[in-house]
């Protein structure tokens, strides 16, 4: 027998579906709200709860919106990254808050918006925000 997991509707937060697989989110008409929105992992949502209710000293969770906390979040529950690989990163002049321009402030590496190291700790426009 396959293990299912649970989804939840990001915009409602109120419906979930369960799939006999495993991904970090899926896109689907929530017949609660109606709209086409992602529903997040409901590990992923537990660990975006978690971070909400008591903030990582690690990071400036505040700087952060809503979609890099999650992105962080889902990083945390389906990897082995860890809240120490990630450092939020100053504004590029755009107002973005991201390096490399794609909206993401909290970086990690691997091309999705957080940053494993501090290769750009001496360019003070990518360097991390003081803990």
């Amino acid at each position: 027998m396959s293990r299912t997991r649970t989804y939840r509707c990001l915009n409602c937060l109120e419906h979930t579906v369960s799939r006999e697989f495993d991904t970090s989110h899926l896109s689907v008409t929530c017949p609660n709200c109606e709209s086409f929105e992602r529903f997040v992992n409901e590990a992923v949502y537990r660990q975006f709860r978690a971070f909400e209710e008591s903030p990582p000293t690690e990071i400036d969770w505040e700087r952060l919106d809503r979609t890099e906390r999650l992105v962080v979040a889902e990083r945390i529950a389906r990897s082995t990254k860890t809240i120490e690989d990630f450092a939020v990163v100053e504004s590029n002049g755009d107002g973005n808050g991201a390096e490399d321009g794609d909206g993401n402030g909290a970086e990690d590496g691997d091309g999705n918006g957080a940053e494993d190291g501090d290769e750009n700790a001496d360019d003070p426009a990518e360097a991390p925000t003081p803990e």
